[in-house]
């Protein structure tokens, strides 16, 4: 079947939908729904959100240069939902949605307690790009859920249900197809297999 061509427009689906938390110089606390979001840089750690200037809370985290991303999971989509399309000036979205704003460890901003993954940023840059402004901030910390972290010290996302957005839809993400390197690991023989059961089970 033939391809459709498209006016230009952001079609690269499906990307997190997170909970920015944020606050103002006064400790005037909010949250929204941000989708453009991501890792530019492992070392430093930097991520990056990207934010409309008329939103509530885009003079908060330039005022203060900190915020939160807070990853979300499916059972927090209704809440995820709300502080997309309802606005800090109008509503105590903490309030309404039931979520509860924590102490971070590092920045003056809140966590989101229900979230499973809170990502501590600093503000180093602001690009205004046009319809969007970027803030560009370096990770100075990431409390993680213990619950999720499994024997060996694997963190398991999985198992926290994790949400995505796909143009227009909020999805869950929770059965993995494969792991980092597996296209060219060396697969393993029955008989392999059954020695190394032999020997994490002796006698």
């Amino acid at each position: 079947m033939a391809k459709e061509v498209w006016k230009p427009g952001n079609f690269i689906y499906p990307v997190p939908a997170v909970l920015v938390s944020c606050q103002d110089a006064e400790g005037r606390k909010n949250l929204f729904t941000a989708a453009w979001t991501g890792t530019v840089c492992t070392n430093p750690p930097m991520a990056y959100i990207s934010v409309r200037p008329e939103r509530y809370s885009y003079h908060m985290i330039r005022e203060t240069g900190v915020f939160v991303i807070n990853l979300t999971t499916e059972a927090m989509a209704r809440a995820v939902d709300f502080c997309g399309v309802k606005s800090g000036r109008d509503v105590d979205k903490w309030k309404e949605t039931g979520l509860t704003p924590g102490k971070a460890s590092v920045v003056e901003a809140p966590v989101v307690t229900e979230s499973p993954v809170n990502v501590e940023c600093q503000v180093t840059e602001i690009k205004e790009l046009g319809s969007h402004h970027m803030f560009l901030a370096q990770v100075k910390a990431i409390l993680i859920e213990g619950s999720l972290m499994d024997e060996g010290g694997r963190f398991c996302f999985e198992k926290a249900g994790p949400l995505a957005y796909s143009h227009g839809s909020y999805c869950g993400l929770t059965k993995a197809v494969g792991s980092f390197g597996y296209s060219i690991r060396k697969k393993t023989t029955k008989a392999e297999k059954k020695q190394k059961k032999s020997r994490r089970n002796p006698g």
